[in-house]
């Protein structure tokens, strides 16, 4: 459309009603930048002369019931319910504003009217996870469990990635294995190894294992590393029985290899057929700065492959791995057995093996020889007795920093057919 400026009359009234309207949109630009940064500014009185600034805007409302009931110096519940109310007159298809309405009525106790809310979040927006999970978790505090988990199996199968913290809510606000089991946790193998996860985070062994069980009755595979974070909390419980047990069923999930070695050795992987685990009950280690860790295949004793370090000689180096845990039993006599080379390896302190008990300082403390320079393969030889209370072992490479001068760490270690084997003792008890 073409508007005829022929005239200088025209052209004035143009230009007026141009100015004009762009002095009305600068206006309503100053009132609505003045609004949000006093919504901005989180202090109350000047949030409520924001929401007059902006009639009919729900999320001014919104943010400012939020205020009057988080202000942890002077909250006011009746103030915010007042506000999501006005936020929801402005906005009533707002999920969110009925379930901070929800919010501030449970916190009031008026539990009807929160249910109500939650009703009406869940109403204008059905497949929201968030409304589902916000709202059994509501109806977790009030003990409708039957309620609570359908809801909660609502979220979850919206969105699954709330399945650990489902785990949590549910688990804390009953603490029933057996109702998380039956009632909440979808029966696959993923849901039962995050509940794994989450009880082995919070040190309780107990439902674990629970879960462990209808894990394992699936027969589904998975990684092996899965298991670990269980293995951890069995360790630090001193749970040696339910340590080797769990190890056997997580080596046969894996697909790996899991019957007993025919010399009744302890150590598992102790012919370093395999590359560790860095897990569980198999051999563990860390990238160390200034140490290379190696495979070699021959000639080793027995045919086994052998560890390799090399060390650059840029540092001083402690070094406490390759290690393992070793389910053991208490007052029980163990014979170790290993071979060890070394070339070029300098300072006073060089490499040996250290074993332990690992929740029991006092209870075993050996050391093998001392290897230092260069030695030909040589058999590592050690006799110990488990204490009272020994239910695992640490098995692992020691150096100790050298106290001398020139003490930097270089050269190169193998080692190779690591075993720990129970002794026949006097009760005549044969080896496992």
């Amino acid at each position: 459309m073409e508007i005829p400026l022929g005239g200088a009359k025209r052209r004035i009234a143009l230009l007026l009603v141009s100015l004009a309207a762009a002095a009305i949109l600068i206006s309503q630009a100053r009132v609505l930048w003045l609004a949000s940064r006093e919504l901005d500014s989180e202090k109350i009185d000047l949030m409520e002369r924001a929401t007059a600034l902006v009639p009919g805007d729900g999320s001014a409302w919104d943010r400012l019931g939020r205020m009057h009931q988080w202000d942890f110096v002077n909250p006011d519940l009746p103030q915010a319910i007042a506000d999501y109310r006005k936020a929801i007159e402005d906005d009533p298809r707002s999920a969110h504003y009925w379930m901070d309405l929800a919010s501030a009525y449970e916190a009031a106790g008026d539990t009807p009217r929160a249910h109500d809310a939650f009703a009406h979040a869940k109403e204008v927006y059905p497949l929201s996870s968030e409304v589902a999970f916000q709202y059994g978790n509501f109806l977790l505090r009030e003990r409708e469990y039957p309620a609570a988990y359908e809801e909660l199996q609502r979220a979850i199968r919206t969105d699954p990635t709330l399945l650990p913290l489902v785990i949590s809510r549910t688990w804390r606000s009953s603490e029933d294995i057996d109702q998380l089991l039956n009632h909440m946790l979808p029966a696959n193998a993923d849901a039962y190894l995050q509940a794994v996860d989450f009880f082995a985070s919070i040190q309780n062994a107990e439902p674990a294992l629970v879960v462990w069980q209808r894990l394992i009755a699936l027969r589904k595979p998975f990684s092996l590393a899965r298991a670990f974070p269980l293995l951890d909390e069995l360790i630090h419980e001193d749970r040696a029985d339910d340590a080797r047990r769990i190890w056997r069923e997580a080596l046969g999930a894996g697909g790996l290899p899991h019957e007993d070695p025919p010399n009744h050795s302890l150590i598992y992987n102790g012919d370093f057929a395999r590359d560790f685990a860095n897990g569980g009950l198999d051999w563990r280690w860390s990238d160390l700065p200034g140490a290379a860790l190696g495979f070699d295949s021959g000639p080793v004793p027995n045919g086994s492959r052998a560890v390799r370090l090399d060390f650059g000689g840029g540092s001083n180096l402690a070094v406490n791995a390759p290690s393992q845990y070793v389910p053991a039993e208490p007052n029980r006599a163990y014979h170790f057995h290993g071979y060890m080379r070394t070339e070029g390896i300098t300072t006073e302190s060089g490499m040996r093996f250290s074993i332990t008990d690992p929740n029991h300082s006092d209870a075993v403390n050996v050391l093998t020889d001392n290897f230092t320079g260069s030695q030909q393969w040589t058999p590592v030889e050690a006799d110990l007795t488990t204490g009272p209370q020994t239910h695992f072992l640490l098995v692992r490479l020691l150096r100790n920093p050298s106290r001398l001068f020139e003490n930097k760490l270089e050269g190169t270690v193998w080692f190779a057919d690591v075993s720990l084997v129970p002794s026949i003792v006097a009760t005549g008890r044969e080896p496992r």
